[in-house]
């Protein structure tokens, strides 16, 4: 019998229909939630969400560049105008919940066509606060600014559980390298001075945007260590930060988690890497899902990294470490055929 495969988000194709079907064509019924694929301006992830804060009347740019990582795109960020403070602040359009709408109208069109397998759902990624304020804001706004712009993810999240059924929809959180990252480095910053308070800070926020998706809607999370010029922001020493974080979710959220997913690097086939997952404590409800499959290793290098996976957790899916959205699209069709082939394996 396969194990399911799961897609983390963007595929870089030329639409959604494009994207539903050629992933519905390779992967058949290993695949169980089929996103948009973030196609177009969407291929780089956050990025096309700068006119929230370049159009805001409060925000101007600041003068500081930041980046992910030091061969990572610099870009500049915003602060508040003078007189201006987070009272002021007010997100009324973050834009998913129009996206989705316009998208789920292709899946639907193509599951009555046949083309999309029955009981696949509609997946729709979400970005928490602290990702987007990470690369568009000064350091001094990320604090105040967090919980206004969480908010209206909240109203994002009403608008899509209002407009897509709940039995055919999946929404997935990504939770980046703005929190693997710090946990990494243990860096201090105003989530958390220590490595115990940051785990405390951010599972706390990733839970309650949980909390607030509809019980009969299903619910993800993408764990992630960025993928900025296809490298990460810091190198994960083991998968410890993440089964910490998970086992938080899985105590913190009151409704079932239908899916975990968490990276694993090329070069990692060691049981070291995966060890930490001895303690991982996911209820039977929740699916844990390994990034484990890499194009440029093909077959070979994702059974060797699936092989080590198994000596420590049985039941799960399989997936890359990201998305596909900065990848040639030229390769997608062999990336997909990796897939379903590690997928198959016994």
């Amino acid at each position: 019998m396969s194990r399911n495969v799961h897609l983390v988000g963007s595929v870089p194709l030329g639409s959604a229909g494009e994207v539903f079907e050629t992933v519905s064509a390779a992967l058949g019924p290993r695949i169980k939630r089929l996103p948009d694929g973030e196609t177009g301006p969407r291929g780089d992830w956050i990025t096309w969400l700068e006119p929230v804060f370049a159009a805001h009347p409060a925000f101007q740019k600041s003068g500081e560049f930041f980046r992910v990582h030091a061969s990572g795109t610099g870009r500049e960020r915003y602060a508040l105008k003078p007189g201006r403070g987070a009272a002021d602040i007010r997100f009324d359009n973050l834009f998913y919940a129009d996206i989705a709408k316009q998208s789920y109208g292709d899946f639907k069109q193509l599951k009555e066509a046949g083309k999309i397998p029955t009981g696949t759902k509609f997946q729709v990624d979400l970005v928490p606060a602290h990702s987007v304020i990470w690369l568009f804001l000064a350091e001094s706004l990320h604090a105040p600014i967090d919980p206004i712009y969480n908010d209206a993810l909240k109203r994002e999240i009403d608008k899509i559980a209002a407009a897509i059924p709940h039995d055919a929809l999946a929404i997935q959180f990504d939770v980046a390298s703005a929190v693997f990252a710090r946990l990494e480095r243990n860096e201090a910053s105003s989530y958390g001075r220590t490595k115990a308070e940051i785990q405390e800070k951010f599972s706390r926020i990733v839970a309650d945007l949980g909390n607030h998706v509809p019980r009969d809607v299903d619910l993800l999370y993408h764990l992630c260590y960025g993928d900025s010029n296809h490298k990460h922001v810091v190198e994960p020493t083991d998968m410890s930060d993440m089964v910490e974080f998970a086992n938080r979710l899985a105590r913190e959220i009151k409704r079932p988690i239908q899916l975990i997913h968490m990276p694993v690097p090329r070069n990692r086939s060691d049981d070291a890497y995966f060890a930490p997952l001895r303690r991982l404590a996911l209820p039977p409800e929740t699916k844990l899902c390994l990034g484990l499959v890499h194009y440029t290793d093909g077959v070979e290098g994702s059974q060797q990294r699936l092989a080590t996976a198994k000596k420590y957790v049985e039941n799960f899916s399989v997936a890359t470490e990201c998305g596909f959205g900065r990848r040639d699209p030229r390769t997608i069709p062999e990336l997909l055929r990796i897939h379903a082939a590690i997928a198959d394996l016994d």
